[in-house]
């Protein structure tokens, strides 16, 4: 009796750990480091690389194998995903590969060939496609905060209340999908602090605008919250984005609602502040990336 968990640790990690070793290898990665990101001793990366471990020719040339090792060795010696993230988008593949009559099933079919006249899918995993999509999200977050962390003059946008940098599924419905910085980004002694790594579901204020926007017809994904300046308004207006002015002091879902639909183009909205509520501009955005960008050309 064997497991299609066996055909895994037996058959897939063998093989995609020496084609990632090759691949950061070439990349100028040294054994030391190698074994540091692949979670494995120097010793293994060395039989890897003189060949001392049996790789499945199969796995090794499917496509999507090959496809994802490139992204990952490009991701990891570029310091863009972490090892954590690598083995999230690996786990995923497996549970792709899993799937009756994929490439994990055929080998594990033929391993027990009694299981090819079961008549059953053998998916032992249900593949979670949700899991990459927030992944890529959560990526994309972390990216954008690299970009406004090493943004020469960023700390001069966060407004008093604190920045977040949100960003959300394909397919939100709440707060719970879209991803920010618990606690917010602050200005700590003129350095911009992100006091802990993005979660879903940590932002209420600035993902709520987000969410109305994007119900109201935006075509947006992700957004932040910097300090009010009607030169930095007009600074956006002259690279090319449409800015609209909505009404905090209201129900913002509706206020929010109301000023997109009043111009379905717009990237930035802002309100001007009243009793007790602090003036904000809201940059929207297509990903984390490019809002982070946009506000780090304002510095």
């Amino acid at each position: 009796m064997q497991f299609v968990e066996e055909i895994v640790v037996d058959e897939f990690l063998p093989t995609v750990r020496s084609l990632l070793a090759g691949d950061l290898r070439d990349r100028g990665f040294t054994q030391s480091e190698v074994a540091n990101v692949l979670g494995i001793s120097q010793s293994a990366v060395s039989k890897y690389a003189h060949g001392d471990v049996t790789v499945n020719d199969r796995i090794a040339t499917d496509d999507r194998v090959q496809e994802l090792v490139e992204q990952l060795g490009t991701g990891l010696a570029a310091e863009e995903i972490s090892p954590v993230q690598a083995l999230i988008e690996l786990e995923v593949l497996i549970r792709e590969l899993e799937a009756g009559g994929d490439l994990l099933a055929q080998l594990h079919e033929e391993a027990v060939p009694e299981l090819a006249d079961h008549g059953s899918s053998f998916r032992v995993h249900d593949p979670e496609s949700d899991l990459r999509t927030s992944e890529r999200v959560l990526s994309s977050l972390r990216r954008g905060l690299r970009i406004l962390e090493t943004a020469s003059g960023f700390t001069a946008l966060i407004p008093a209340v604190g920045a977040n940098l949100v960003a959300c599924t394909p397919d939100a419905e709440d707060v719970d999908d879209v991803a920010g910085v618990p606690g917010r980004i602050f200005d700590v002694k003129g350095r911009a602090t992100v006091p802990a790594d993005p979660e879903f579901g940590v932002s209420e204020h600035v993902a709520s605008v987000l969410l109305a926007a994007r119900r109201h017809g935006a075509d947006v994904s992700a957004g932040i919250n910097i300090t009010y300046d009607p030169e930095l308004i007009d600074e956006l207006a002259a690279q090319g984005h449409v800015a609209a002015e909505f009404d905090e002091s209201d129900d913002v879902a509706s206020s929010v609602g109301a000023a997109i639909e009043d111009d379905p183009a717009a990237t930035v909205l802002y309100q001007t502040g009243g009793i007790g509520i602090e003036p904000l501009i809201y940059v929207l955005g297509t990903d984390a990336e490019s809002v982070a960008d946009t506000v780090r050309s304002l510095v």
